[in-house]
């Protein structure tokens, strides 16, 4: 792939032939995506946990309800025992990476202190774990019809319920991702 074609600040989309449950009918945003790999959030599965529990694991001092009832995302499979706040761009934090001019990823504790107090970011979601993929795999995945992508939308990615996260995404290139059925096969 070009550098123009990588996905960087865009969202894929599980196709409904994607039986991995790792990732069936996820949506998963796209934070780095080069020659080397691919790393990305899971944004449409929950832990059934909320923001306060972490502040309460990791001893962080709370004066914001709104961020303690934020929900916790399941952001992949990989390193689920990290934190991972994907959030819009602002401030001076320990560990963060820019994916686009508006929206950036951050793993370092003190975006969440800031959290805690109502200091953070405007918009956040936090997640546990992320999604990867090692050299030209995610681009197999694609060419496999695995994986549908469209454009980054704020809304899709903090603003609608999280079980109509995955046809909204595909909906934002005209896909009625719901009408889509597996190829089929003949034995």
């Amino acid at each position: 792939m070009s550098e123009a074609t990588y996905l960087n600040n865009q969202f894929i989309i599980a196709m409904p032939n994607l039986a991995d449950p790792n990732f069936f009918h996820t949506v998963t945003y796209m934070c780095q995506h080069n020659r080397e790999g691919a790393l990305g959030i899971v944004i449409n599965r929950s832990t059934g946990m909320q923001l306060g529990e972490i502040f309460k694991q990791m001893d962080i001092r709370v004066t914001s309800d709104t961020a303690t009832n934020a929900p916790i995302y399941a952001g992949g499979p990989v390193q689920q025992d990290r934190g991972f706040v994907v959030h819009t761009t602002c401030g001076q934090w320990d560990a963060t990476m820019p994916v686009s001019d508006t929206i950036s990823l951050t793993t370092s504790r003190d975006v969440i202190e800031a959290i805690a107090v109502g200091e953070g970011p405007e918009r956040y979601l936090v997640a546990l774990g992320y999604a990867g993929w090692g050299e030209g795999q995610l681009e197999k995945e694609i060419r496999d019809n695995a994986w549908l992508n469209s454009p980054f939308g704020t809304q899709v990615l903090f603003d609608l319920p999280i079980d109509m996260r995955w046809a909204a995404a595909a909906g934002q290139i005209g896909v009625d991702i719901n009408q889509l059925t597996m190829p089929a096969g003949h034995g």
